[in-house]
């Protein structure tokens, strides 16, 4: 493997004199006990004691020797237990000894170390020289870290220099780096091909662009169709958000960002699937050419939307984009969104909230979630509500006069796009940390990222 200088990973040839941290399940009471030796005594007087999270440094020579990390065992294959590396490491070389955890928990513990290291910032930001060894076979590890910063850094990125242009144009090149082709749908052939996002980005000067990819392992592999709302910043359109409520609309396009990621991630990978991706670029904003509450829009299904809320924008943005996905009669379609609060209030920041036609699919996800330790929690698609989307001068609106369910509506309101017998999953996640913590620095976040993958590497199965 080479080495790799935009993540903190180096080869062990590259750091020969790395020193030592050790991960030590819990229970292996005997093996603390041997790594703390003389020091045990003062260690513990400072409050020391083998729990979940428990970390220290060991003297040497020079300075520090030595580290320890402690973690239960249930947590091994969750990087989140092990994102406190990313910051309480010394700089210099580490080198990861396992004691009492299974193999695959080195994986885990890398992955969690770039996780909590990572930082964003413009300008000049100084890193800290902290670098883990990595073993030289760590493909899927480099292709997850990438990942992850990827997603980061377009999330974090302020609006001001990533509109729908800047975004369409950074996922365009790094998917023609990885052998897909790209095409970027703008103007004229964008109001045409999807009528109703392009109503969504009237009010901006800076105009949508959608994003649309393919990469395909090989013949016959399963095909997979990935959608992602990516406006960049939303307003809220007439129906104008207080200023709180805007103040981290930079994240709007979260779900872009996640399977924009992914999809990174699954051609490094090699994944076996045949794989589209679209991505509605686009920005909500308020002017005198921007959609009005009451305004009626066609969209490329042909059905007819009323507009109860400018600030419902994002399922106006996927609609499109999901009738489009399903004209090609994909084995699965997948769209994520920043889409409602409502999502937050029932599962907060932390959990996606997952919608599905399909209890096989929803299953697989689910697994996946729990496998990667990237959990997401089922919500259901509840048709008795699906009357309260109805509308007296159009097909539908696009919210409810109801206070309740709204994540559940806009699911409901997303499936009218979805054709009889086409399976699909709807992801309504948050894409932030909304404060500090191991493995997850305040800011923007790929929620999801290592479920959807391990559902792409499972999917050939099950298609």
């Amino acid at each position: 493997m080479n080495s790799h200088p935009q993540l903190p990973f180096v080869t062990s040839a590259e750091a020969p004199s790395a020193r030592l941290v050790h991960l030590v399940a819990c229970e292996e009471s005997a093996a603390i006990t041997t790594l703390l030796g003389e020091h045990a005594p003062f260690l513990q007087a400072q409050g020391f004691s083998a729990k979940d999270g428990a970390f220290t440094l060991l003297p040497g020579e020079a300075g520090v020797g030595a580290a320890i990390l402690c973690v239960a065992s249930a947590r091994s294959k969750d990087p989140d237990a092990f994102g406190v590396l990313g910051t309480a490491l010394p700089e210099g070389d580490w080198t990861v000894v396992l004691h009492g955890l299974e193999a695959g928990a080195l994986e885990s513990a890398l992955l969690g170390f770039c996780m909590g290291a990572y930082r964003f910032g413009l300008g000049e930001v100084k890193s800290r020289a902290t670098r883990m060894v990595v073993p030289d076979d760590a493909t899927r590890l480099v292709a997850l870290s990438k990942a992850v910063c990827f997603g980061r850094d377009l999330i974090n990125m302020p609006a001001n220099l990533l509109g729908p242009r800047e975004l369409s144009e950074m996922a365009g090149k790094a998917l023609v780096h990885r052998g897909a082709s790209v095409s970027l749908v703008e103007g004229d052939d964008l109001r045409s091909a999807y009528p109703c996002l392009a109503e969504v980005g009237e009010g901006s000067e800076r105009k949508p662009v959608v994003v649309v990819a393919r990469w395909k392992a090989r013949e016959g592999a399963p095909k997979v169709s990935l959608v992602g709302k990516g406006v960049c910043f939303d307003t809220g359109g007439y129906d104008l958000k207080g200023a709180a409520g805007m103040l981290r609309m930079k994240k709007d396009m979260g779900g872009a960002a996640l399977m924009l990621a992914v999809t990174c991630a699954a051609i490094d990978l090699g994944l076996d699937v045949d794989l589209e991706l679209r991505l509605g670029c686009v920005e909500n904003s308020v002017s005198g050419h921007a959609m009005r509450p009451g305004d009626v829009l066609k969209t490329r299904s042909g059905k007819m939307v009323e507009i109860g809320n400018t600030d419902a924008e994002g399922r106006l943005v996927l609609c499109d984009l999901i009738t489009e996905a399903s004209e090609n009669r994909p084995d699965v379609i997948l769209d994520a969104a920043t889409l409602t609060g409502a999502a937050r209030v029932a599962l907060g920041p932390d959990v996606p909230a997952l919608f599905s036609n399909d209890d096989e699919l929803a299953s697989l996800i689910l697994e996946s979630g729990k496998a990667t330790a990237d959990v997401m929690w089922r919500m259901p698609l509840w048709h008795g509500y699906d009357a309260w989307l109805d509308s007296k001068v159009a097909d539908f609106g696009n919210v409810t006069s109801k206070p309740m369910a709204g994540a559940i509506t806009a699911a409901l309101y997303l499936q009218k796009f979805v054709p009889d017998g086409q399976i699909w999953a709807h992801i309504d996640t948050y894409a932030w940390n909304d404060r500090g913590r191991p493995g997850r620095p305040e800011g923007g976040e790929v929620l999801g990222l290592r479920a959807i993958l391990e559902t792409l590497s499972r999917i050939h199965n099950n298609s």
